[in-house]
């Protein structure tokens, strides 16, 4: 596994997650208990992790859910 992103954005991550999940890219979002730590601070930015196999369509779903974003 490789690291896609990093976040505090709920919602990126998510839909991050389904469209991955729609490619078949396996992915895993890491550091999302660590809130429990951290309050509702969001310090701690989670990780977007996907398989190294899927990284270069994964980048391209990550480029056209930003471009969505602006």
């Amino acid at each position: 596994m490789v690291e896609l992103l990093r976040s505090n954005e709920p919602v990126l991550l998510s839909l991050m997650l389904a469209r991955l999940e729609t490619e078949g890219i396996a992915a895993v979002v890491l550091d999302g208990h660590m809130s429990i730590l951290e309050g509702s601070a969001a310090a701690i930015p989670r990780r977007l992790m996907v398989d190294e196999a899927g990284f270069s369509r994964a980048r391209e779903i990550l480029q056209d859910v930003e471009a969505i974003a602006e």
